[in-house]
């Protein structure tokens, strides 16, 4: 199995275990309660801050913002600042992330096929 490091995978590992390689870096960078409806959310068009927060309102405001900033980071996000007092952010997807959507629309055809149905 790949082994994972502060800074990602080993590299040893990556070419050891390529064929589970793919499955746990999406793992890896997906790793957080919030992230997938993040990027649901965001699939449609860029989002601010607080439409984000009140969107997932039971998170905590330092959960939202490292889960945020971890998507940035991994370039599934970008976060874009206009220069207004005060600041505006806005969230959207990038290319990567805009590619990760289909996997985040069959979670969702999985979760209304087997999840549970309100009656």
């Amino acid at each position: 199995m790949a082994r994972i490091c502060g800074d990602g995978f080993e590299k040893s590992c990556v070419n050891e275990q390529i064929e589970v390689y793919g499955i746990a870096y999406t793992q890896n960078i997906l790793s957080g309660r919030w992230k997938y409806l993040i990027l649901w959310f965001l699939k449609s068009k860029e989002r601010r801050y607080s439409e984000i927060k009140a969107f997932l309102w039971d998170i905590s405001q330092g959960s939202l913002t490292k889960q945020l900033r971890e998507l940035e980071r991994d370039g599934l996000i970008n976060r874009h600042v206009y220069p207004e007092v005060p600041p505006r952010v806005e969230y959207s997807l990038t290319s990567k992330g805009k590619e990760f959507i289909p996997i985040i629309d069959l979670m969702e055809e999985f979760g209304k096929k087997y999840g549970e149905q309100a009656d």
